[in-house]
């Protein structure tokens, strides 16, 4: 077997969500290409990643991310030269179905939280001539039943992030990653209703982890501006 390349302009990379699904594939993908990850999560990272650097915070809580994001960065050799944000939550049901409460923290961790992580780690990103990753979701450029906590959060991130990109330009990478299904923790706890069939073909998250190195480790000047990545038979794009 072939040894995993090592990229050494990956360096420090703050993911969110590290402590499980994508942001725990892609924790086990930055190290095995030879960067240092970084967690925010509200649980501790374990297995391959456990004993990554890690704080703990809630996105919703805008003060926790950024005491995480400085905790991280004052534990870190070597300057912050990646963002990867992962994290993300979803209620499902329509919109009368969904408490208010739970409908509004969808909103606030996938969009707000994504934000604030953004602005959090901005300085450090600049000092470190940095890229950033944001997660959407084909959920976020094509609406469906059921979802309107989620497709108004994901809908928000790709706004966010190209505004985001044009706002950085020449300054801080920014890449939109538009994933669609994946095997991940992301649907346990869901009514049958909202769970993928049992012959659904969803993505590996550890595939899709490969392809936030590939942006994050892009050479100066060169951007990955926007990627979808999902099964060939998606249902949810295009």
């Amino acid at each position: 077997m072939s040894q995993p390349t090592t990229n050494s302009i990956l360096g420090n990379v703050i993911i969110t969500g590290g402590a499980s699904g994508l942001g725990a594939a892609a924790a086990e993908a930055v190290t095995r290409h030879g960067g240092t990850p970084l967690i925010i999560d509200k649980k501790p990272p374990s297995g391959v990643n456990a004993g990554a650097a890690h704080a703990f915070a809630d996105l919703a809580d805008t003060d926790a991310v950024h005491a995480a994001v400085a905790t991280l960065a004052e534990r870190a050799d070597g300057p912050v030269t990646g963002l990867f944000t992962a994290a993300g939550i979803d209620s499902c049901g329509t919109l009368e179905e969904v408490p208010a409460k739970e409908w509004e923290q969808v909103i606030m961790v996938n969009l707000l939280g994504t934000a604030a992580v953004v602005r959090a780690a901005l300085p450090l990103l600049r000092a470190g001539r940095g890229r950033i990753v944001t997660v959407a979701s084909t959920l976020g450029i094509k609406a469906v039943s059921d979802a309107t906590a989620y497709c108004a959060s994901k809908f928000g991130v790709v706004g966010f992030t190209r505004a985001l990109a044009a706002e950085l330009a020449g300054d801080v990478g920014v890449t939109l990653l538009i994933p669609g299904g994946m095997h991940t923790p992301f649907f346990d706890g869901r009514t049958e209703q909202y769970k993928p069939p049992a012959d659904a073909k969803l993505n590996r998250p550890e595939d899709v982890a490969e392809t936030v190195v590939f942006a994050l480790s892009q050479p100066a000047g060169c951007e990955i501006r926007e990627m979808v990545v999902a099964a060939s038979t998606e249902s949810s794009w295009p």
